[in-house]
Parts: C-alpha cells; structure tokens; sequence
C-alpha cells in the first residue's frame, strides 16, 4: 500500500469516526434531554392539564349531584310519602335538561323504588345485581362516591353515575340521588386527550380496576396489576396518595413513564403514560438523515480529498524526477527509467543506447553574460534535444550543463540522433543561440555507448562519458562512440 493511499484510508477514518461518533453522542444527548423532559416537564404537565379538565367535567356532575341532595322539594317530596310521581318526574327530567347529562335518578330508601326522567324504573332489590351498588353505597356511609354501571332505563349503555345521600334535616336517610354521564362521552374525551398529548390516559379505581378508558372494553374488565407491563409498579402507583408520583417500566423493548395522580373526590387515579419510543422515533429519523447526508458529504470530501491528494502527488512526483529548469527529466526519473528498462529485457530483450551531451563553452557564457543568459540557452539546447527523439526515448538533465539520453535502439541510432542534435545546436539555430553581449558560439559534444548485459548505470555512463570527453579532446562539436 503506497504513501498515498495510506493517507487517504487513514483522512477517510478519521471523518468516518469522526462524523460516527458525533452523530451518536448527539443521538445520545437526544435521548437524554427527551427522557429529562417526559419526566420533568412533559409527562407532570400533561398530568395536571388532563386532571384540571377531568375536575372540570366530573365535577360538575358531582356538584349537581350535591345540589340535589340539599334541595327542600327533593327531600319534603320523599318524606311526604312519594305521593305525586309526575313532580319527581318533572323534577329529574329538568336536572336531566337544563345540565345535559346521560339521565337523573332518586332511589328512595322506603320504598326502594328507582325513579328517572320516565317515572319508576323498578323496585331494588339485594338480589338483583344491578341493585348492588345501592346497598353497598348506603353502606359505606359515604356522601358521595362514582360507580361505573350500565343503564337499565336506557338500553344498558355503559354510564358514569354519581351517587349522593339523600338525608332530612334530622338525619334520617331518605335515599340515594344523583346524575348519569355516557361513559361514550368519558371515553371519548380521554380519547381526545389520548390524541391532544399523545400519550395513553384512563382511570382506576383504589383496587386498580379500569373505570375510565378511551377503549370501552377494558373499562371494569381489566385490572392494573394484570395490564401487560404494570405487574411490577402496580402496588406502587395505586398507593400514590396526595402527592403525585412517576414510574418507569419495560414492556415489549419499549420504556414506558407513568405517572399517576389521585382524585380524592372521585377516589380515582389519573394514569398517564408516555411510551419513551414514541417520542425517539423523531430522534430515529433525524439520526438517519444526518448519517445519510452526513454520508454523502463525508463521500464528496473523500472524493475531493483524493483528487487534490493526487493532484499535489502527481505535482510532487513530477517535480521530484523532473529538471526544474528545462522540464526535462532529471538523475532520479533517468535511474528510474534505465532499471526499468534493464528489467524489461528479461522479458522482451532488445538492444538501448545512451547519449552524454555537454554544452561546449557554457562556463565562458555564464562568466561573460551571467546565469540568466545560460539558463536560456539551456532550456533551448533542451527544446532541440525534445524535439530530435522518439516517444519511446528518454531525455534527462543529468548535470548542470550535461543532458543524457536514453535511445530504445542500437548504437548507430543513437549515434544518428546526437548528430542530429549537434547539428541543429551548431547549425541552423545557431544566430538564436549566440549570447546577446559577447557573440560566444554554442555548440554541444556527445559521447554514445550501448547497453551491454554486463552494465551497470554507472559502466554505461562511464563509456559514454569517455566518448564524450575524446570528441573534447578532437575539438568539440563532435559525436564519438564509446
């Protein structure tokens, strides 16, 4: 695995972990901050909300209820004998209009007749099962109290019945009256508040029993100490006294709050509760589109970053096996080059050459026109030497005025491109290549050598430096073989 590459999987890592763990502890701190809300705020507040409108709508039939137990008429019309049936009549069915509720009742404790807005429904009875609530209020000794029972003077529907004593100024029992609400009604608006809040609401009585629900069904059918999940904290919530109180439990992998509040004129418990999943599921999602977006622009930057790393490698290598100067190759890229080349052979064995060129004169037109003059005529000596070879050669700046090549062919092609080089160096450019101030005439001596399967780099440049140096010797301007 090159450098390169390495960089790239490691900056990738980095983002990845990095984007990762950001995206999870702020999942995490989420989750945190929306459990802290459901039971610091969210959950108690929603309590308190419903419990004011549950005092607001069951209150008022309790406090009618209250009404009735103090009227003169209702009390001087049982303890006159019940003689005028069509007065209670009228009596009930007006409570019944003028409040709006399900229906209005007196049951009287003489005679034991159960009287509505119709007149007698029936005379109680101990054995009848309906009736069992009456005895069981008189009872208790208790002013008031809420019993959940179907209707018998309007179909059996399901209704909330509110129960006050009927007592005469001496204290004498006279019977039980009160007031009737659609336990549909009930239902219905915890329903609304189920919705309103999102969150599940009903209410309990002291033993647990379900007396209200937005789910008709379970209302008197199940108890909370048998509901999936509320086995564990059941005893705690129904001991809940004055002060209300929150609950945690796990049911089905979902985290549920409870909280519960106690109705001490209906006797009742308020449960609320709040599925902790519900409310994550927002979270859940937009976790989901940071790790999408964030996986796409953590892509893009990959992507970016790839390009500009090899941008700048690719800058760097070539800057690295390249002459600054003339752009031409230099010692590294040549070295590279020949190894290459050399290990080709064992494939496909072919015959290369080498060119050592030196510029004749250089350190004359450096001393009399300075450095800036001979890098121009550096960089024209390498454009000639670009321009005289093939694609398949290899052009290299190999000192300060020495350039070598390598030539895929044998030495007498070699030999033919140098002379070609001389040539144009020494010839037709030559008006181009004099210097401005001193008229010193440039010309080039090429020293060429073939590559034999005992050289090495350094035997074959040996060779060809020393052809180089005997056409010096002859005069310059020359091509010698080595």
């Amino acid at each position: 695995m090159t450098v390169r590459v390495k960089l790239i999987v490691v900056l990738t890592l980095i983002l990845v972990t990095a984007f990762i763990s950001l995206s999870l502890f702020n999942y995490n701190e989420s989750r945190k901050n929306i459990r802290k809300d459901i039971v610091n705020s969210s959950l108690p507040l929603t309590r308190d909300n419903i419990y004011s409108e549950i005092q607001t709508v069951l209150m008022r039939p309790l406090f009618v209820s209250s009404l009735m137990a103090n009227d003169t008429f209702l009390k001087d019309w049982a303890a006159g004998g019940e003689k005028d049936v069509s007065k209670i009549k009228r009596y009930l069915d007006e409570i019944q209009d003028r409040y709006g509720f399900f229906t209005a009742f007196f049951v009287s404790a003489k005679t034991g007749k159960y009287y509505y807005p119709g007149g007698v429904l029936k005379t109680i009875s101990p054995e009848d099962d309906h009736d069992v609530w009456y005895y069981d209020f008189v009872s208790s000794g208790e002013k008031h109290d809420l019993d959940v029972d179907s209707n018998e003077a309007a179909d059996n529907i399901l209704t909330v019945f509110i129960n006050h004593r009927l007592v005469s100024e001496s204290g004498e029992l006279l019977g039980v009256t009160g007031v009737g609400l659609k336990m549909d009604d009930v239902s219905r608006l915890l329903k609304f508040f189920s919705t309103k809040y999102g969150k599940t609401i009903f209410l309990v009585d002291r033993n647990g029993l379900v007396q209200a629900h937005h789910k008709v069904g379970l209302i008197e059918q199940i108890n909370l100490r048998h509901m999936p999940g509320h086995g564990k904290i059941a005893s705690q919530v129904l001991s809940t006294s004055a002060e209300p109180a929150t609950y945690e439990f796990e049911f089905d992998g979902d985290r549920i709050f409870l909280t519960a509040r106690y109705i001490p004129e209906l006797e009742w418990l308020l449960i609320v509760e709040q599925n902790e999943n519900v409310l994550l599921d927002a979270a859940r999602k937009n976790f989901v589109r940071t790790i999408v977006v964030g996986g796409i622009a953590t892509l893009f930057i990959v992507v970016l970053s790839i390009l500009v790393v090899n941008h700048f490698q690719l800058r760097l290598e070539d800057q690295a096996e390249s002459d600054e100067l003339t752009g031409l190759g230099n010692r590294r890229s040549f070295a590279r080059v020949f190894e290459s080349t050399v290990s080709g052979l064992k494939k496909k064995p072919r015959p290369f050459s080498i060119i050592l060129l030196d510029v004749d004169g250089f350190k004359l037109v450096n001393d009399k026109s300075g450095h800036i003059e001979g890098d121009r005529i550096l960089k024209q000596i390498s454009s000639i030497i670009k321009s005289s070879v093939r694609d398949s050669d290899f052009c290299a700046r190999w000192g300060g005025d020495e350039f070598l090549l390598l030539i895929d062919g044998e030495i007498d092609l070699a030999f033919d491109v140098a002379e070609r080089i001389r040539e144009a160096v020494s010839g037709a450019g030559n008006e181009y290549l004099l210097t401005s101030d001193s008229g010193v005439k440039v010309t080039v001596s090429c020293g060429v050598a073939r590559y034999s399967d005992e050289d090495t780099l350094d035997s074959l440049i040996a060779r060809a430096d020393k052809a180089m140096y005997e056409s010096k010797m002859q005069g310059k301007d020359m091509v010698m073989r080595g």
